[in-house]
């Protein structure tokens, strides 16, 4: 599971993890395009499709889990609520977990957006409004969530 704000780095990690045998990557980004890229032009608009989208995926990462496999769900870990939906996938598995936390400052996050944003090699735009209208929402996980946590952290492009 990933926790990062937009352009932190969570879809490059989650390829790099996706590398290992067994292990399948399910990708937020990705299936939101495919299924409703005509649907989505706001933030509120992006939130109604995720939850449909997590409402079909939940028990094919279930079925993935019980077989053995392993499963990088890039899906965003930002907020309580989403993490509570990904426990309740954990909760009906044996699995084990680990929940990377990507804390990148915003200014590296804008600069790896507006690059993002200009190669067009991303399913989405986000403009910087967006980007502050959704990291506003960003909530750190914190130990009481009972996640085991690996730390990813980069530093401000100033320092």
């Amino acid at each position: 599971m990933l926790c990062g704000k937009i352009a932190s780095g969570k879809s490059t990690l989650s390829a790099q993890l996706g590398r290992s045998e067994r292990t399948v990557v399910i990708a937020e980004d990705d299936w939101l395009n495919a299924l409703y890229a005509d649907e989505m032009s706001s933030v509120a608009d992006f939130v109604r499709c995720m939850s449909k989208l997590r409402r079909i995926t939940e028990p094919h990462v279930v079925s993935l889990l019980n077989s053995g496999l392993s499963v990088v769900l890039d899906f965003q870990a930002n907020t309580v609520e989403s993490r509570n939906w990904m426990r309740g996938i954990l909760d009906q598995t044996n699995a084990g977990h680990q929940l990377h936390v990507l804390d990148v400052p915003d200014d590296v996050c804008l600069a790896r957006l507006h690059a993002r944003n200009t190669q067009a090699d991303h399913p989405f735009a986000v403009s910087d409004d967006q980007f502050r209208q959704v990291t506003k929402h960003f909530v750190a996980p914190s130990a009481e969530e009972g996640f085991n946590i690996v730390m990813h952290r980069a530093v401000a492009i100033s320092e």
